[in-house]
Formats: structure tokens, C-alpha cells, sequence
């Protein structure tokens, strides 16, 4: 193990936010800063940012950070990166135009033209994604169909990990991780799909060089140095999509490893050695460019039980509101008396990919209260993810333990709930800030501290306590599932919006 005086930087430029935490060789936090970021909204399909927000609030964050840090001792930087977002810039590396969002819903008419166009199965065995308004493929020919001179226009097309890249360093660059969300990285070759390019007549020369997890892809500059009290030739390696770094943050780049994060969005899966494919799931490359992650997406976790609240329950301004529902929903039966949810609030991905599904509840009586559609609504989210990787398992994936992160960890009763619907035992991990350390783990890689991912992971992940599942409530779960999975095909006719 190296120095314990060493340090590496993992970078989170997630969606609201960007941190910069510098860990220890065991996977402490010595020390972090971090800075917001704003969403911009001009129209409700729409959501952008300035690009240029992203370097400033990493400069924010990092001269935080390095004035709680002796630059000396950092060994090296890697970038988490929120996915599904892009920025088109010049020849001078100005952007054209705002960065469009994983949240971005204007390419919604045209998904389907492009699935017609070169077939659904096709993309989806290229790119490892069903068919989805969120990958940046749907947006590249939205604005070859409608904006096709600024498509034209851009000498470079860059996820958010490629834009501070070249901030940093000089040169952008991508990692087979960063590339992997934009729906035209062809899984199996780990190269730019030609074939989805050449359709959108979009040149490979626009795309970033691809790097794999972890290595070396430049170093920091005189000019990003003085920017961020980072010391120059700092070595910069490369990391990876945010989700994917999250399951390298929770050590689930092994056999047998779940990982499920509780977050505001609810986002898990498992390792694989091969690019199995359904719609039950998107097929990622695993963080550590070993083998496949097959990822199961909610789009509706935490923001589903804020909006619960806000429109239900009188609003979060109460601190005790959360403590006072779980205690009501822990005494409730598996099935809370009948209630039942659909959790799509927010439109489905896996295993419908519906952008305009909606959420139902349905079972409710006289003596239904606000308890029973907090615990149902738990129980819908943990019964898609059961769904989710129990298809992973038939389809040949291992496994026998379960890691969660995110605030929704924190419940007890959810961890409950995940072991027993998934006959696994259920591990909180210390990792919440498991994206940043998926990226500090790039980095000491990279830097040379560990001999690969596997004992970067084994050596800097720490866990709490662990919940192993009531068998005996199984047939209880099982049953639950039935009828909560029929939900979305019994209601799909009345809760379609009229217009899109």
C-alpha cells in the first residue's frame, strides 16, 4: 500500500453539483470542496447548461479542496462524470451552443425515427441500450434533422468528462466509460460505432481518442494549475460515466457483487463478463474496462417520495416528517393492506423504456393513510429492481450479496425490504460518495498504488452493517410482485398523457 500521506483526487461533476475529494490509500475522505451548478430549463423538454459552468465549479471545488491539501502529495486525478451529456464545440473549444442534459426530452418525436431507421435491435446490440430518449444518439440526430449547420459547425462533440480533460490537460479525452452513455460506442470493440456515425453523418474525428479506466491521458498545465492550486504536471488518468464509477465505489466489479444506489434515482445491477443484452436492463462498460455492468435505472427514487410529500403530506419542511412515515410504515404488513404503486412518475425505463408512463396508486380504503402510500411506494421501487436482477441472474448472472449507497440506505426499513425481495444479504456501504471514489480509485490505478481495479477495490472500499434476508417472507414478496407488475399494462390506456 502506498504512503499514507499520499493522496488522489476523485472528480464528481454530477448533475447539481461538482466535488473534489482527495482519499486516502484505504478509501478515507482527507479533505473536499465542492460547488453547485445551475440547470437551465427555457422550455419543458428541454434542460442545458453553460459548459463553461462545468470548469468554473471545478475550479471552485478544487481550490477548496488544495487549500486543505499540500499539492505535493496528490498522485494523480480522475473524472466522474454525470452521463448522457454533451456539449458541441468550435476550433477553438468555445462551445456552439448550451450542453444538453441526460434530463433533455427534445429528441423524444425522433427516437423512434432513428430506431426505424437502422432498427431498434440493431442500436441496441451496437450501443448495449434499448431504445431511450436519454442517450446523446437521439440528440445528435435531432439536430441533424432540425439544427444540422450546428451539428456541422462542431469541430468536437465532448461528454462533460472530455470537456474538463481539456481543461485540464490541453487535450480532451474519453474513457471507454464516459463514451459508453452516448449510445454510439460500439460495447464489444469498445470503439466509435462507424456504422451509427455514418448514418448521422457525423465524422470520427468530432469524437474524442478513447482511453481505457484508468490510464494515463495527460497532466495538469501551467494555466489549469494556477485555475485550480493544483501543482503543474500533476498526473490526470482517465475515468468514467458517474454510475459506472459508482459501481467501481461500491467494489461490484466482481462475480456475485450487487450494487443498487437509493439515490434520486435508483440505479443498480451486477457485473458481467459478457454483454448480455434486455430490455430488463442497459448494458454498460464495467468501470474497471473488464467485463459489462448490466444497470437497471429508476428515474423516480428520492424524487419520488419528495413529490409524495410536497403534493400529500404538507411539504419536507417538517425534519421529522421522514423519521415519523418509516416508523408508521414499519408496522405496516408486507403489501401495506392492499395499496399498491406504479412507480413511474417520470416515464420507465427498464423494462418498458415508456418516456410517457405514469404513476398510479390503486387498493386504497377508508383507513388508507399517508403510512400505506410511503411503504408501498417503497415497496413498488424495490419490486422493480427485484424484477430487474432476477432477470440478470436467469440470464446467467451471479449473486450472493448486495451493496447500497445513497441516502435511502440510511432507512432501515428499505434495507429490509431489498433483502427480502431479493433473497440477498444486504451491505450498507460507507462509499456514499461512491462516484468520487470510483474516480479516485481511476486514479490510483493509474498512478501505480495498486497492481489493477480488484485490489483498488478491495483496499479502498469500507462497508457498515449488513441485513440478511427473512427467507420465510419470500412468498409474501414473490406475491406482492405479481401484482404489482401487472399494474402498468392494467392502467397503461388511462394514464397516457394526450400529448407528449
Amino acid at each position: 500500500m502506498p504512503d499514507r500521506d499520499r493522496f488522489v483526487i476523485g472528480i464528481d461533476s454530477s448533475t447539481q453539483s461538482v466535488k473534489a475529494i482527495a482519499w486516502t490509500p484505504d478509501g478515507r475522505c482527507h479533505a473536499e470542496g465542492r460547488a453547485p451548478l445551475t440547470i437551465s430549463t427555457p422550455s419543458a423538454v428541454r434542460a442545458e447548461q453553460n459548459a463553461e459552468d462545468w470548469w468554473t465549479a471545478t475550479c471552485t471545488a478544487l481550490q477548496s479542496l488544495m487549500r486543505q491539501v499540500d499539492r505535493d502529495r496528490i498522485d494523480g486525478i480522475a473524472i466522474s462524470n454525470q452521463r448522457e451529456t454533451m456539449v458541441l464545440v468550435d476550433a477553438d473549444d468555445r462551445p456552439l451552443a448550451p450542453a444538453t442534459l441526460w434530463l433533455d426530452r427534445r429528441a423524444h418525436e425522433i427516437v423512434p425515427v432513428l430506431a426505424g431507421e437502422l432498427g431498434a435491435d440493431r442500436l441496441h446490440a451496437i450501443s448495449g441500450k434499448p431504445v431511450d430518449v436519454i442517450p446523446c444518439v437521439y440528440r445528435l440526430r435531432y439536430f441533424r434533422a432540425h439544427e444540422p449547420a450546428l451539428l456541422d459547425a462542431a469541430a468536437r462533440i465532448l461528454s462533460v468528462h472530455d470537456f474538463l480533460t481539456l481543461k485540464l490537460t490541453g487535450a480532451a479525452a474519453a474513457s471507454w466509460t464516459s463514451a459508453d452513455p452516448f449510445g454510439i460506442l460500439d460495447i464489444a470493440s469498445k470503439t466509435w460505432s462507424r456504422e451509427i456515425l455514418d448514418h448521422l453523418d457525423i465524422p470520427p474525428s468530432k469524437l474524442p481518442a478513447l482511453h481505457a479506466p484508468g490510464s494515463a491521458i495527460g497532466q495538469v498545465t501551467a494555466h489549469a494549475a494556477a485555475a485550480t492550486g493544483l501543482r503543474p504536471g500533476t498526473p490526470v488518468f482517465a475515468g468514467g460515466g458517474d454510475g459506472n464509477c459508482a459501481g467501481l465505489g461500491v467494489n461490484a466489479i466482481q462475480e456475485g457483487a450487487v450494487y443498487l444506489n437509493l439515490g434520486t434515482a435508483v440505479v443498480g445491477g451486477l457485473w458481467s463478463a459478457t454483454p448480455e443484452r434486455s430490455n430488463y436492463w442497459r448494458t454498460l462498460v464495467s468501470p474497471s474496462g473488464e467485463g459489462y455492468l448490466l444497470e437497471s435505472c429508476q428515474r423516480g427514487g428520492a424524487y419520488f417520495f419528495n413529490w409524495l410529500l410536497d403534493a400529500f403530506a404538507g411539504g419536507r419542511g417538517d425534519p421529522g416528517i421522514f423519521e415519523r412515515l418509516e416508523s408508521e410504515a414499519i408496522r405496516l404488513p408486507v403489501g401495506s393492506d392492499g395499496v399498491t404503486v406504479c412507480s413511474y412518475l417520470v416515464g420507465c425505463m427498464d423494462p418498458h423504456w415508456d418516456d410517457t408512463a405514469r404513476a398510479t396508486f390503486s387498493g386504497m380504503g377508508p383507513d388508507t393513510g399517508i403510512g400505506h402510500l410511503y411503504r408501498a411506494s417503497m415497496e413498488a421501487i424495490t419490486l422493480e429492481f427485484a424484477r430487474s436482477l432476477a432477470k440478470m441472474r436467469e440470464s446467467g448472472g451471479k449473486a450472493d450479496r448486495l451493496f447500497v449507497i445513497g441516502g435511502g440506505a440510511e432507512s432501515r426499513l428499505w434495507r429490509r425490504m431489498v433483502a427480502d425481495a431479493t433473497g440477498l444479504p444486504v451491505i450498507r456501504s460507507l462509499s456514499n460518495e461512491a462516484s468520487a471514489l470510483g474516480a479516485g480509485m481511476s486514479a490510483a490505478v493509474g498512478a501505480g498504488w495498486y497492481g489493477g481495479f480488484r485490489e483498488a477495490a478491495d483496499a479502498m472500499t469500507r462497508l457498515a452493517e449488513e441485513t440478511p434476508p427473512d427467507l420465510a417472507a419470500r412468498p409474501l414478496w414473490d406475491d406482492l410482485s405479481e401484482r404489482q407488475g401487472r399494474l402498468y399494462a392494467a392502467t397503461r390506456q388511462q394514464t397516457t398523457p394526450t400529448h407528449s
